[in-house]
């Protein structure tokens, strides 16, 4: 076994959980078994894999920028419910 039930005791209580003793038996067992698995995957050759950050290549979504007429501030400001001039007119939050 890689880990012990001393070991998950451990665990448990940095973590702050109280297990019964039939809890920690069964996450000592799972535990040991995710511990091999990881084992396992420390087999594998890896030397010529390059890094990566993503499993798929990221690409720019954004379309291309192009010049529109904006809905003008009268518009924009239309259904406000406080204005001053072309602006809204917010509480005061920084006193």
């Amino acid at each position: 076994m890689k880990i012990s039930r001393e070991d998950v005791e451990k665990v448990a209580v940095l973590a702050r959980l109280e297990l019964s003793s039939d809890e920690i038996s069964a996450l000592t067992g799972q535990m040991d078994a995710i511990l091999s698995y990881v084992d396992k995957l420390n087999e594998l050759e890896t030397d010529h894999i390059v890094p990566t950050a993503h499993a798929v290549p990221l690409e720019n979504a954004f379309r291309v920028d192009e010049i529109r007429p904006s809905i003008g501030a009268e518009n924009a400001l239309f259904s406000a419910p406080d204005r001053v001039n072309d602006f809204f007119r917010v509480p005061k939050v920084i006193e």
